[in-house]
């Protein structure tokens, strides 16, 4: 077991069960301190390498993930894991897929589909999930867990 997040530190996101979550954007340097136990990337292309353990959901910018089966299954392992290890969520800008990402991890955590996107925008970034089709995704993302 590891110490959690620091809740006040940048990009840190609690959700309504208290886990903390990193969401970052990967075209930024590593913020300082602690480093993650597991990083799930978003990205369209392999990630970079990361000297702890990384996991990769093919996502292209600005659409949807490629296998959202695997998503899920992700996610439901990063919640899992987020109850006492350092879990991060990270695409390239930290917005859009990333936003997306914390807004279906808040919806397996209690957060209402419908207001899930609102819940990350206030508690993480007003500018969290990018296009209609990313919300339309988190709303029915709802209804497919």
């Amino acid at each position: 077991m590891t110490d959690t997040w620091n809740p006040d530190a940048p990009g840190v996101l609690r959700l309504p069960s208290g886990r903390l979550v990193r969401g970052r954007p990967l075209a930024r340097p590593l913020p300082e301190g602690p480093t993650p136990d597991l990083g799930l990337y978003l990205l369209g292309h392999a990630p970079p390498s990361v000297p702890w353990e990384g996991r990769w959901v093919r996502w292209p910018d600005f659409r949807l993930p490629a296998d959202p089966e695997s998503l899920s299954r992700e996610l439901t392992a990063a919640l899992e894991r987020a109850a006492d290890e350092r879990v991060e969520f990270a695409c390239l800008g930290g917005r859009g897929r990333t936003g997306t990402a914390l807004s279906c991890l808040a919806v397996l955590d209690g957060v209402p589909p419908q207001e899930a996107v609102a819940y990350v925008r206030e508690n993480y970034s007003p500018h969290a999930v990018e296009t209609r089709r990313q919300e339309r995704f988190v709303a029915g993302f709802g209804s497919a867990v």
